[in-house]
């Protein structure tokens, strides 16, 4: 065994990498409980709500202008997603399922 250099950080002590993690496992857990309530409710999503996912599924906006933003989505073949503010902060239901669709072809 090679002897250990006393300047090397581990990765479970690496302080940047647990923070990552961290984080990672928060935007997973929150997405997660978003996506249960988009299911069970797609005309009651918070339009903030239904842009995290897609952020989270696909990516940041190629587009993010005027009233609609545009996300590509990594599934060959698939349209891109537009999702729009609807009236009350709220989303759009045909575009939550529309999102809702896209996500179940990537898993």
């Amino acid at each position: 065994m090679a002897p250990r250099d006393e300047n090397r950080i581990g990765p479970g002590e690496n302080p940047l990498m647990m923070m990552s993690l961290l984080v990672l496992s928060w935007v997973v857990l929150g997405t997660a409980k978003i996506i249960a309530q988009m299911r069970e409710s797609p005309k009651n999503v918070a339009y903030t709500d239904l842009h995290r996912v897609c952020e989270a599924y696909f990516g940041p906006a190629r587009q993010h202008g005027g009233s609609h933003a545009v996300f590509a989505v990594p599934a060959p073949g698939s349209p891109p997603i537009n999702i729009q503010e609807g009236r009350g902060g709220k989303a759009k239901p045909y575009q939550v399922r529309q999102v809702l669709k896209a996500i179940d072809k990537q898993r």
